[in-house]
């Protein structure tokens, strides 16, 4: 016994040491977590962005050797009598490669130059070089708060955001993501994100990543770092003399990756190529992506993790760049931004079609509040977006490798990101057929296999949330072909097709466009076959409705678009019910060279489900105006509130879809109906609507915009119009140095266009004025808030005038002073005098009905609005208001002019640019849609459109999984409190990565050996004692047959 107590001693001080040699080495990997030893403390990221002067990005048609690139350069600049030029040498591993650009300095002549460069035969296009600066900072924050919950605030140094950013550094890396609950009966695990999505059951078929070869474009690795077996390269890309990670996010993505032990990647033995293009100040530059993209190329990379975006899609090298890497056969993953949950803040290159857009999601499966919204903005205002984000997975406190060990939980849609480019490298590795894999085959398997989320529409979750095993099956039995995103169009699917089922269609509205993505797996170029076939059901009324198309001439790279544009023929104008039909598309792809054929072909069928309303009275129905909108990229246009500097760009697309969602929600609970004008003022029949609604307008209008619409209102439409604020002194005093022209910019516009919008109102006698007003105030027992508003200039005295007591800001922002105005007039009530006329209403702000930064919303006024406009009726609240204004306002003040020297036309659909000052373009046609000629089918549609997205040729009984009895970790939240920084040796990769676990195993096994001692020894103890025989019972020998479990948490 005296033995047997000693050996029991022994293992009790083994354990304890193991426990503390746990926890040695958890507070090692807790100090480089970024709060050490828990101090209360919040992160603050601040942003300046700088010029880098005399630099500039000379792109090429094509790619050249250093010599070819200097004689072209030469060639260009000889001409110019530019003297003072070098090439910058950029010391990479690209650099002994040809290259498609050059970075010089040119120290003279900087324009004249430039236009040289830009004539040469080999040159396509001269941008300036762009550099970009992120800095933490520490602040003491409130001591109760939880170590883990590191809060997340941003400071812009420049008074333009960056054009490309990290979207978990910068944008929520340490997003918090805690949450109170008042009673926990379990204590939460941290979250096994790859076994969360069953990626134990490919390694268990023997899939582990293989031979694929994945990218990590961040902020670089450590070269011994513990938890990775097969880093096959890494490679510098800044001015930095380290390949090292020196702040931990590209430790903890590429942990999310590939990660072997403790907290488990999914593709241990993928062939990881880590690219530091961020330096450890968080500095990086347009020509380090550039250099590193190519490299990326020359070395066959199959699958690409790029957590970095912004709003700008119009920067044409990079997004340039992006199409060649894909159409290189790149697998490019990139998260959709931290914007949310605004909609419309999808960032590039995930809003690209080529591109694999993620978004993020809890692990209760609800959309993360931070992730990004679709949809897709640049289409605007002709068109209409596109579903993104594709696909949406885990990215709220997933655990990820720590900068020198152990694992450390983190948030951000640039966290979801690195969990599909996992999952993909894991699934390319699972194909024995290699080939078939491409950038189209592996969406098409992500989304046709991914599992919706309830309650979510498409523009929150794109095609649902990522579906490990069902894409492995869709992948190993696919045949290349083309696709459709989305597969269907069901206007009456509510929730998942917001906004289309939100309202329905009917005779006279204008068309309903529904923007589809094609996908062609079967090459990296593809055409339409022909034009697509519309074929109503006859028997579900299909020949109510009417299609049109328009569509890419070229798919490149393996993508491209197909517009539908729905609209309800003149038979139906008084009919309601259901109408079906589909659309067949024949997409058609040069063949492979083993192939016979000229070319490879994929038909598609794309089922279509409306519903159809008689026409809606004209007093019900509200024209939203797109066309006179106008957004960042590509001129700068400044938010409509100047208190919010942290965000000063109006990027949203101001679109009732996008920023002004919750406005479109509400209008449709009052039963209205919204339809948008994408197109001049010249293209719609005003006889079909009650009122106009122009909201925040930055673009200038053609004069026989201005005299239809006087025409218009003399006929009955009536007007509303939200202005914003308008000061040419605080203009310049927001100005800017810019990147691309090297030039102090001035926004072209205020919040809004006042002189335009001036010259439209001029013959009722109305204008906006230069005033910049703020402030809180009561208007009909409602609470309001004027911010970064103008006052009525003008207004007729037979009109109702409201006015209210506001601070300056204008004089605030110009002089640092504070002054309070009374009787500030800021709403204006009008009927035009004519039979039938309609009426004008005037206010002066905007954002009480923008989502970007709306404080108090005043939907209860345009409610009242719109009674007035449509149907006559006075509101009470406001024609009896304490507020009213006795006479119309009068000012000796000039009314507001456009700035001088703006550069409004270089991004206006209405001006061009003349000799003297910029003068109206010819007025465009009208678009006109060619219907398509129906071949109508005699057939009963199926009733439920949605199932999950079948490919042709894909059986998923073909491909069978085992039936693993798995033990993986439960998904709850962490507890308040609770650290993340957990260093568990359960997590080790099952199989034969026991063996490279390191240090852990040996110590276990000494462990066990111990135990296994010991009861021998009580074993030998028990037989040299005599007592009672008693009857043996046999031991079940079921475990035998069991395969090895997956190692639980």
């Amino acid at each position: 016994m005296k033995l047997l107590g000693f050996w029991l001693l022994l293992v009790v001080f083994l354990l304890c040491g193991k426990q503390r040699l746990g926890s040695r080495v958890g507070n090692a990997s807790r100090k480089v977590v970024i709060c050490p030893n828990c101090p209360h403390l919040t992160l603050k990221v601040e942003f300046s962005s700088t010029v880098v002067e005399d630099e500039y990005i000379v792109a090429f048609n094509g790619y050249f050797t250093a010599n070819a690139r200097s004689k072209f350069i030469s060639s260009a600049l000889k001409n110019s009598n530019v003297v003072d030029w070098t090439i910058l040498p950029r010391d990479n591993p690209a650099s002994d490669y040809p290259s498609d650009f050059e970075v010089i300095q040119i120290k003279e002549q900087q324009r004249h130059g430039v236009l040289s460069l830009e004539d040469h035969p080999h040159i396509k296009r001269v941008t300036p070089q762009r550099k970009v600066f992120r800095s933490l900072k520490y602040t003491e924050t409130d001591p109760h708060s939880p170590c883990n919950e590191t809060r997340w605030t941003q400071k812009w140094q420049s008074s333009r955001p960056l054009r490309r950013t990290s979207l978990s550094v910068g944008s929520g890396f340490w997003h918090a993501t805690g949450r109170h609950s008042s009673r926990r009966l379990l204590r939460a695990i941290p979250r096994q994100v790859a076994q969360t999505l069953q990626a134990d059951v490919l390694w268990q078929m023997g899939y582990t990543g293989a031979d694929v070869k994945v990218a990590v474009f961040d902020t670089g690795l450590s070269e011994k770092h513990p938890h990775f077996k097969n880093v096959r390269e890494r490679t510098n890309w800044t001015n930095e003399k380290t390949l090292d990670d020196g702040l931990g996010h590209g430790t903890f993505v590429a942990g999310v990756i590939a990660s072997m032990r403790e907290c488990q990647g999914f593709a241990p033995d993928a062939e990881l190529h880590i690219f530091r293009v961020f330096t450890n100040n968080q500095v990086s530059y347009t020509s380090w992506f550039l250099d590193a993209f190519n490299y990326a190329i020359l070395k066959k990379i199959d699958v690409l993790n790029l957590s970095i975006g912004g709003p700008d899609f119009m920067d044409h090298p990079f997004v340039d760049k992006v199409w060649e890497l894909t159409a290189n056969n790149v697998i490019m993953v990139s998260a959709i931004g931290n914007d949310g949950p605004l909609y419309g803040t999808l960032n590039n290159p995930a809003d690209q079609m080529d591109v694999i857009g993620v978004g993020g999601i809890d692990f209760e499966e609800n959309i993360a509040r931070f992730s990004s919204r679709g949809m897709t903005t640049w289409e605007l205002p002709g068109g209409y977006g596109r579903v993104k984000p594709d696909i949406v997975t885990y990215g709220s406190g997933v655990r990820g490798s720590g900068i020198k060990g152990g694992c450390r939980s983190l948030s951000g849609t640039s966290v979801a990101s690195p969990v599909v480019t996992g999952a993909v490298t894991l699934l390319a590795s699972t194909v024995t057929n290699r080939e078939i894999v491409n950038p189209a085959s592996m969406k098409q398997a992500l989304i046709a296999s991914a599992r919706r989320l309830p309650g979510v529409n498409m523009f929150e979750q794109g095609h649902g949330k990522l579906d490990l095993l069902k894409a492995y099956q869709i992948l190993n039995s696919y045949k290349p072909q083309a696709s459709l995103s989305p597969s269907y169009i069901d206007l009456t699917e509510c929730p998942y097709m917001w906004p289309y089922c939100s309202q329905p269609i009917y005779y006279g509205g204008m068309p309903t466009i529904v923007n589809i993505t094609i996908l062609n797996g079967m090459g990296v170029t593809g055409r339409l076959v022909d034009k697509p076939i519309w074929q109503p059901y006859m028997p579900q009324n299909g020949d109510n409705i009417e299609v049109a198309f328009s569509y890419s001439p070229v798919l490149w790279p393996w993508s491209g678009y197909l517009a539908i544009s729905i609209s309800v023929a003149k038979k139906a104008a008084a009919w309601e019910g259901i109408t079906q039909g589909h659309v067949m598309v024949t997409i058609a792809s040069p063949a492979d060279d083993e192939s016979k054929t000229a070319e490879q072909t994929s038909t598609i069928k794309l089922p279509i489900k409306v519903k159809i309303i008689p026409t809606p009275p004209r007093s019900k129905r509200i024209l939203w105006d797109q066309y006179h909108n106008l957004r960042y990229p590509p001129g700068y246009f400044p938010r409509d509130n100047l208190r919010m500097k942290n965000d000063p760009l109006d990027w949203n697309g101001d679109h009732i879809h996008t920023n002004f969602r919750d406005m479109y929600q509400h209008l449709r609970s009052m039963g209205y109906f919204v339809e948008v004008l994408g197109s001049p003022f010249t293209c719609f029949d005003a006889s079909q609507y009650g009122t106009l609604l122009m909201v925040d307008s930055e673009e200038e209008y053609f004069p026989e915009e201005i005299t239809k619409l006087r025409r218009d209102i003399d006929n009955g439409l009536s007007l509303i119009v939200f202005g914003d604020w308008y000061n040419t002194s605080v203009m310049r005093k927001v100005k800017f140095y810019d990147e691309n022209t090297r030039q102090w910019w001035m926004p072209d516009t205020g919040g809004a266009n006042i002189p335009a919008l001036n010259d439209l109102l001029s013959v009722w006698g109305m204008a906006f004025s230069d005033g910049l007003y703020e402030g809180d105030f009561s208007l009909a027992s409602h609470d309001m808030y004027y911010a970064s508003g103008c006052s009525l200039a003008k207004f007729p005295e037979e009109g109702i005038i409201i006015g209210q007591t506001l601070k300056d800001q204008g004089l605030e922002v110009l002089k640092q002073e504070t002054s309070i105005v009374e009787n500030v007039p800021i709403l204006g009530l009008y009927q035009t005098p004519s039979e039938g006329a309609g009426r004008i209403v005037l206010y002066g702000d905007s954002n009480c009905l923008d989502d970007s930064h709306r404080q108090k919303d005043c939907f209860w006024l345009l409610d009242s609005l719109l009674q007035y406009t449509s149907y006559g009726m006075m509101p009470s609240s406001l024609s009896h208001s304490e507020s009213r204004q006795k006479s119309a306002p009068v000012t000796d003040h000039p009314l507001p002019e456009r700035m001088e020297g703006n550069h409004l036309y270089r991004y206006s659909k209405v001006l061009e640019a003349h000799l003297g000052d910029p003068k109206p373009r010819p007025l465009p046609a009208c678009p006109h849609l060619s219907w398509a000629k129906p071949l109508p089918l005699n057939e009963t549609a199926p009733s439920n459109l949605w199932k999950h997205q079948k490919l042709l040729s894909v059986d998923l009984d073909k491909v069978v999984l085992p039936n693993f009895q798995q033990n993986r970790p439960q998904v709850r939240p962490l507890s308040p409190g609770e650290s993340e920084s957990w260093d568990i040796p359960g997590g080790i990769m099952p199989g034969r990565y026991n063996q490279d676990v390191g240090q852990t195993i040996p110590v276990f096994a000494f462990l066990g050996a111990m135990v296994v001692l010991a009861f021998f020894v009580v074993q030998i103890k028990a037989k040299s004692k005599p007592k009672r025989r008693k009857p043996r019972v046999k031991r079940p020998q079921l475990l035998l047959s069991h395969p090895p479990k997956s190692p639980s948490v």
